[in-house]
């Protein structure tokens, strides 16, 4: 049969089926994008530190830039740096989708403004903070010094331009958001209140501007590593989801799995991590299957992937410097645990907090691969570290036993 230039072949008999059985991804809209703008992609499972990519001029933007597609976000989220020119600014932007940026280096100030020629908000920034730009407002991100600065951007441009299709519409559209952005005077004033995810009941921060992200307090969570701390910025309105967690000198996370969409990028310290396929089970070391194994060494501020294909990845993060591991994670859009889709008013586990005995996902220390822990100590040693995870952390507990948080919590 035969429609236009394109011809389908019908299958002959019972037993062939229609259809080319294999076939190439196609390019998405939020693809193509990235190729006109005639800047470097980089593509990858991570990056050490996103200050040692290559930057060519962007015209759109006004600055020099470079798209971050790490594998395992793609149509998920997007994400760039840009390098703002010294005393200089970038060009006046506005898009139907979210943005957030983290001051990678430099120091500045942001222009936020609803209606062309209306009133603008203008906040200042350093490195280290962290700001969102309401959805669909007009913006300008101007240096205050002489010498460039850089920032990271995290966006849902993928999602709004792989489901319109019209980049007009996403970049001319004049609706105002006016449940987004509400105009008044302390809109971009820190807000240092912790209150309680009403998802997860997690640690969390309505605030639109973090000054410094690398310093600012962190609560107690214990959930990844003993002594461990986070938060959960919940900024402009965003569905992009993240949070900022840090672990302490000499522990390291559990092992954990989930599907594609976070990206952990490195805030203080350094370290590396780990991530597999679960199929590869909890002992991909001792198993011979080491190959098979991705590993990002990184350090402020390096990103990596922790789950870079579909499906289920395990990965764990490693701090192997004097100083605390400071991360934060970015989802994108409706990718966290807490937002994925399901039944309303179904009740779910928060999985990767669990131990994999216990029915979650967490491997914990006592049934990982040996050769995790031997490597860690090794590696703290080599750089002038103590490794401080307590022998019990590697005994399987007896049945019904329950260790007290007092023996992690400031440890």
């Amino acid at each position: 049969m035969h429609g236009g230039d394109q011809h389908w072949h019908e299958p002959t008999g019972l037993t062939q089926k229609s259809g080319l059985g294999t076939f190439t991804k196609q390019t998405m809209p939020y693809d193509t994008f990235m190729e006109e703008q005639e800047i470097p992609i980089v593509r990858a499972v991570g990056v050490s530190k996103v200050q040692n990519l290559p930057l060519k001029p962007w015209k759109r933007m006004g600055g020099k830039g470079t798209f971050i597609q790490l594998w395992g976000t793609e149509g998920l989220w997007g994400s760039y740096v840009i390098e703002v020119p010294g005393s200089g600014a970038l060009n006046v932007e506005k898009h139907m989708y979210e943005e957030q940026f983290l001051v990678v280096e430099g120091r500045g100030s942001t222009e936020v403004w609803t209606e062309e020629g209306g009133p603008k908000h203008i906040f200042e920034w350093q490195k280290g903070s962290l700001f969102s730009v309401p959805l669909n407002t007009y913006h300008r991100i101007v240096n205050a010094s002489s010498s460039p600065a850089l920032l990271l951007a995290g966006t849902s441009a993928p999602n709004a331009m792989n489901l319109y299709g019209n980049q007009s519409f996403i970049f001319n559209n004049p609706f105002v958001f006016d449940d987004r952005f509400d105009g008044k005077k302390n809109y971009f004033k820190p807000q240092d209140d912790i209150a309680s995810d009403p998802v997860r009941g997690l640690a969390m921060r309505r605030t639109n501007f973090i000054p410094d992200v690398v310093e600012c307090e962190l609560p107690l969570d214990n959930r990844r590593s003993p002594g461990y701390r986070r938060i959960e910025p919940h900024m402009a309105g965003n569905r992009f989801y993240m949070w900022i967690g840090q672990h302490e000198t000499g522990r390291y996370s559990k092992a954990h799995k989930h599907g594609s969409a976070a990206v952990l990028i490195c805030l203080k310290g350094k370290g590396y991590t780990y991530t597999w396929p679960s199929e590869l089970g909890t002992h991909p070391f001792s198993s011979g299957k080491a190959d098979q194994v991705f590993r990002v060494d990184y350090e402020p501020v390096g990103m990596v992937s922790a789950a870079p294909m579909s499906g289920d990845w395990f990965h764990q993060h490693f701090g192997i410097s004097k100083d605390t591991l400071r991360m934060s994670a970015w989802f994108g859009p409706n990718n966290a645990r807490g937002r994925r889709p399901g039944r309303p008013g179904e009740k779910e586990k928060d999985l990767g907090a669990i131990d994999i005995r216990d029915g979650g996902n967490a491997i914990p220390y006592d049934e990982e691969d040996p050769y995790i822990r031997k490597e860690f100590e090794e590696t703290l040693k080599s750089e002038g570290a103590t490794m401080r995870m307590e022998p019990y952390l590697y005994e399987k507990p007896k049945e019904g036993e329950e260790r007290p948080m007092t023996e992690f919590v400031g440890m």
